[in-house]
């Protein structure tokens, strides 16, 4: 190696990723922690794999970089080690784009400028929060799909679903006119109503979801977008429990290039880590076939008319929750959802992942309620059984 790349090298890793399942998983993601101190890590170049994807997260916001993540394709039961080189130079990161995040304000030139967090007092009304952000809330975008979340009390998670996998939010904003859909664009696909809608968080009081009405300040934020990742939070500070707790709460919402699923991270004070919590799917309106089972799966399969303004307009889809242990506090079902009810372990975490197929997908795994059911059962396999990552120092 010679001296000018050694000066360019700022440490080097020797990663080692290991598939416990006998099939083949792709895009599988492989996260870092990158040393706290030191100087500055600005690209990555990983030895004898010139084209893997990667990307470097300022996670906590102090203008550093903290995570790497690569995404990674393994056989079944394979193990593989290589080496990653961390540089202080910033050279371009040439993996395509595959996710993307914003926030984007309404204003009256309608240019929706792009906005990086936005934070409102507890007592602003809930009405005029939902109309003052441009899509109602920050949005997520993988590429199969993406969802926003409403920047209100409910915090739902709705549902955009395509036709090509692709980013094309820029395009359309969740606001696919005819034209658009003549023309191959995805749309808008859930009515959520009351519901829990897509893993929608809630709060439980024993009986019924509640949403998060009691705050001193309610906001969102971006922290990564693309192309390897994209991550949105929702934070709630001061939040009245239904069980009379003051809590903060910080909900984390990722998607991972080459995903169908999103991964959600909630974190709680310590006032609120005795309590139960739920989420869940939301029954579709017309034709819904569904389940919850006590090992923390939930799916549903149905059509609906999610845009009032082309009643004509139906979609079918399907939607799934799966929350492993050690979060899995019970089941549920009433009227409108297939529930599950999570509770923090020690430190106050949660954590689940939500998908969705639709048939104008024309990558959908499913087009059938039994093959969507399924599905569901294989991506649990996968989320119980992790690939395993060790990280050494050269």
């Amino acid at each position: 190696m010679s001296s000018s790349v050694i000066s360019a090298l700022l440490l080097s890793l020797t990663v080692n990723v290991s598939n416990p399942l006998p099939e083949p998983r792709t895009n599988v993601p492989v996260v870092v922690s990158l040393p706290a101190r030191g100087e500055q890590v600005r690209s990555v170049t990983v030895a004898g794999k010139p084209g893997i994807p990667w990307q470097l997260d300022d996670l906590d916001l102090d203008g550093r970089a903290d995570e790497l993540v690569l995404l990674v394709d393994l056989k079944g039961g394979a193990s593989e080690s290589f080496v990653v080189n961390l540089s202080p130079r910033e050279t371009p990161n040439t993996t395509v784009p595959g996710t993307a995040a914003y926030i984007k304000l309404n204003d009256k030139n309608k240019k929706h400028p792009r906005i990086t967090a936005i934070t409102f007092p507890g007592d602003a009304v809930n009405l005029q929060m939902y109309n003052s952000i441009y899509g109602h809330g920050a949005v997520l975008e993988g590429q199969y799909s993406a969802v926003r979340v409403y920047m209100d009390n409910r915090q739902s998670v709705d549902l955009y679903a395509k036709n090509t996998p692709r980013l094309e939010l820029e395009t359309t904003g969740f606001y696919t006119t005819r034209e658009q859909l003549a023309e191959g664009y995805g749309r808008d696909i859930l009515w959520a109503g009351k519901s829990v809608a897509l893993a929608s968080f809630r709060g439980w009081d024993g009986s019924e979801p509640v949403t998060i009405d009691s705050v001193s300040s309610r906001g969102q934020r971006v922290i990564a977008s693309g192309p390897v990742r994209s991550i949105i939070e929702v934070i709630d500070r001061g939040w009245i429990t239904p069980a009379g707790k003051n809590v903060d709460m910080t909900q984390r919402y990722t998607v991972y290039s080459g995903h169908r699923d999103y991964e959600v991270d909630v974190k709680l004070s310590t006032s609120g880590r005795g309590a139960t919590y739920c989420t869940g799917v939301q029954k579709l309106l017309i034709d819904n076939e569904g389940f919850v089972n006590t090992s923390g799966l939930a799916g549903s399969w149905g059509s609906n008319v999610p845009d009032k303004g082309m009643p004509e307009l139906t979609d079918t889809l399907g939607l799934g929750i799966c929350v492993t242990p050690p979060y899995l506090a019970g089941t549920r079902e009433d009227d409108v959802n297939y529930l599950t009810l999570i509770r923090p372990v020690s430190d106050g975490t949660i954590k689940y992942h939500f998908t969705s197929t639709a048939l104008r997908d024309s990558a959908t795994p499913a087009r059938t309620s039994k093959e969507w059911f399924d599905y569901l059962n294989r991506w649990q396999r996968e989320l119980r059984n992790p690939v395993k990552v060790t990280v050494t120092r050269r």
